[in-house]
């Protein structure tokens, strides 16, 4: 055993574990030449990750500093946070202790204590976050500029030397691939993609698309194999083993602008109870399990909407063409039939492959009108009228079966941002009967499926929608009663009918809306996991996404599993026991990085929307209570800012635990309703600023 090997064995078996350099050598009585060699052979060994050294120039193993792996989260400050893999409690990081690690990276860190005792220290980066990065180039001389990146938790700016910026302008915004990470000094690296002047708004919503690493273009592979799948007619040897429905008054509802139909929908009553039917796109037909277009559809995760594109799943010729259930063409699908009594029970279920041809594409509106008994579209649809009143009248049995059984609605306002022919338009807030329908045969549909398999004790990815911790349940709470609202749950074994009731209190109230984002944020994640956990928002005992596998790849996965279930349920287990904790994990990462992304993209949008706003009036609600101001919301779900500087002049006082902006003349609360007027727009922020006109009666 040679002397590194040595050292290594002797911190390893506990020995030396946790030493300094000197108390080392001062064990093995070293002379000062010998230190010296010992010193190397200590760096060199934490150099190939054998061990680690921290702060206080220690050495050992990371099982004995009890160091644990998270990811770090930073702050434009210099700071950050590091949050552990384990779920436990998060360490904040001074610059000092973050030695080199940056937003994004995976670490090994340990707790040091600190002042709160929550303090904390990165021992050794195992993997950046970023290899590229979006923002904006400024030269800083004849030789070299920065990038300053977008994501505002990356403090750091890339060093770039001209010769490496691809004549990139000073200003344009780029992407940058970093090379280096040199210590106590900038990112190295080079510009590898230059997207655009800085202030154009496009080149601003293709940075977002960088930044967030959304695949665009398809690989060649890819569009050609699905062009050869879109080019298949469908053979009578498909048709084999598939329910033929055809001749069925089958239909699809979507709204206007929908770019891909992958659901259908049918119902009838026989005998005193309901006859549901729910017709979703056999996309797995089309796409075989670890081909060229599932590895690229996995990578993906999910489409991802833009008011003016779509970033697709699957490919135009898939998710547009053969795979979209559109009216009057034979499509193949995958049915779940439910028959379901008076009182919203389902009696009994079955998922069967089916082909189906669509008699009519519907909108929302449409099903609506012919509901609200409109003559132009009861004179058009004469087939639908007894079709949507069954309907209708299911919905409302779903509605009031799923309140007993304590659902949570979901019914939070978003933008609907709507981008022709170069015009952004942001109407109204709107919710009808046939959005409720769809949403309720859908949620049906998915939970039938989901305890069809979790009856048979088979591998398979749910959606899982875990219980309030009792810390977010009681901030809630709290939140509740400083707005003037009776508080009548247990935050430390809060239900979702406690939550439903609440809800249905406050349905007439100004601030249900605010009450019902508040609520939503105190809940958990809904998330993939191949574990059946039950999802505490719909109050379902087991549920999971099964009706949009063309932009959705869990449900795609769900779909191979009911087929192979339907076909040998014994080699299910085989097949996909492993792979649906894979599926799980990259599913939910790849929702959360879309979700992130539109949510980002929507505020540049609303943004230039609300610039051409300027100096309009509009009446809104209170949103959000600030030390720097009050948030309002306007009816087509535009928030924007009033400034506490642009308040009408008062001394003001900021009561955090009351959500009160008090003045000695003026107080803001939630809920209250208020007059203002668009005053800007700060681009930096993609936030409407509002000037104070005037409470409402």
């Amino acid at each position: 055993m040679n002397a590194k090997q040595s050292i290594l064995a002797k911190i390893k078996d506990g020995a030396f574990a946790l030493f300094t350099a000197e108390q080392i050598a001062k064990k093995l009585r070293l002379g000062k030449k010998e230190q010296n060699a010992l010193f190397d052979i200590l760096r060199a060994l934490v150099k190939e990750g054998e061990l680690l050294c921290d702060s206080r120039m220690r050495f050992g193993t990371a099982e004995q500093f009890g160091a644990k792996a998270g990811t770090i989260s930073g702050n434009e400050r210099g700071f950050g946070f590091f949050m552990p893999q384990d779920g436990s409690g998060d360490l904040f990081l001074p610059r000092r202790a973050l030695n080199g690690a940056l937003h994004g990276d995976s670490v090994l860190a340990i707790n040091v204590g600190g002042k709160n005792g929550d303090e904390g220290e990165v021992l050794a980066i195992l993997s950046r976050g970023y290899t590229e990065i979006v923002g904006t180039f400024r030269i800083e001389n004849k030789k070299a500029g920065y990038l300053h990146p977008d994501e505002r938790k990356f403090a750091e700016e890339i060093y770039i030397p001209l010769s490496l910026a691809k004549g990139c302008k000073n200003g344009a915004k780029a992407v940058a691939k970093i090379t280096s990470y040199p210590a106590k000094r900038s990112p190295g690296g080079e510009i590898v993609e230059i997207l655009g002047d800085g202030d154009d708004f496009f080149v601003e919503e293709l940075s977002l698309i960088r930044a967030h690493k959304l695949r665009e273009e398809f690989p060649d592979e890819v569009i050609a194999e699905a062009d050869k799948k879109a080019a298949l007619s469908i053979t009578e040897k498909d048709l084999a083993h598939r329910e033929d429905l055809r001749g069925e008054l089958i239909i699809t509802v979507d709204g206007e602008d929908t770019r891909d139909i992958d659901d259908a929908i049918s119902v009838s009553v026989k005998n005193g109870v309901y006859e549901l039917g729910v017709h979703i796109a056999d996309v797995s037909h089309y796409v075989a399990r670890g081909g060229v277009i599932d590895k690229e559809a996995y990578k993906r995760g999910t489409s991802v909407y833009f008011p003016d594109r779509v970033l697709p799943m699957l490919p135009k010729a898939l998710s547009n063409g053969i795979c979209s259930l559109n009216e009057g063409v034979d499509r193949l699908t995958l049915s779940c039939f439910m028959t379901v009594d008076k009182r919203g029970k389902v009696l009994r279920k079955r998922v069967a492959p089916s082909v189906i041809r669509s008699v009519h594409r519907m909108t929302y509106k449409e099903i609506t009108a012919i509901y609200n008994g409109e003559k132009q579209a009861v004179e058009q649809y004469p087939d639908l009228v007894p079709f949507v009143k069954d309907a209708a009248a299911l919905t409302k049995i779903l509605q009031t079966a799923r309140a007993e059984k304590g659902g949570v609605t979901m019914d939070i306002k978003e933008a609907k941002i709507l981008y022709r022919d170069g015009e952004i338009s942001i109407p109204d807030y709107e919710r009808t009967l046939s959005h409720e329908m769809i949403e309720q045969f859908m949620v049906l549909a998915n939970e039938s499926v989901a305890s069809m398999i979790a009856e048979k004790e088979l591998p398979f990815v749910y959606r899982v929608h875990e219980r309030p911790s009792p810390e977010k349940a009681q901030n809630f709470a709290t939140f509740l009663e400083e707005a003037g609202v009776s508080v009548k749950f247990n935050a430390d074994n809060v239900s979702p009918e406690d939550y439903r009731k609440l809800l249905q209190a406050l349905e007439d109230s100004p601030i249900y809306s605010i009450v019902n984002r508040v609520m939503l944020r105190s809940m958990m994640k809904a998330k993939y996991s191949p574990e059946n956990v039950g999802h505490f928002g719909l109050a379902s005992d087991c549920y999971c996404h099964f009706t949009s596998p063309i932009r959705r790849y869990p449900d795609l996965c769900v779909h191979r599993i009911l087929k192979q279930t339907l076909v040998n349920a014994q080699s299910v287990k085989a097949q996909f026991e492993s792979f649906v904790k894979e599926a799980s994990f990259r599913s939910s990462e790849c929702e959360k990085n879309a979700t992130e992304a539109e949510r980002e993209v929507d505020a540049l949008y609303i943004a230039a929307y609300m610039q051409d706003k300027i100096g309009e009036e509009y009446e809104g609600v209170i949103s959000g209570v600030t030390s720097f101001g009050v948030f309002v919301e306007l009816a087509n779900t535009v928030e924007g800012l009033i400034p506490l500087e642009s308040l009408p002049e008062d001394f003001y006082e900021y009561a955090e635990e009351k959500f009160l902006l008090r003045g000695t003349k003026n107080s803001f609360r939630l809920g209250e309703g208020v007059r203002v007027k668009v005053a800007g727009v700060d681009w930096g922020t993609r936030r409407t600023q509002f000037a104070f006109l005037g409470k409402l009666l």
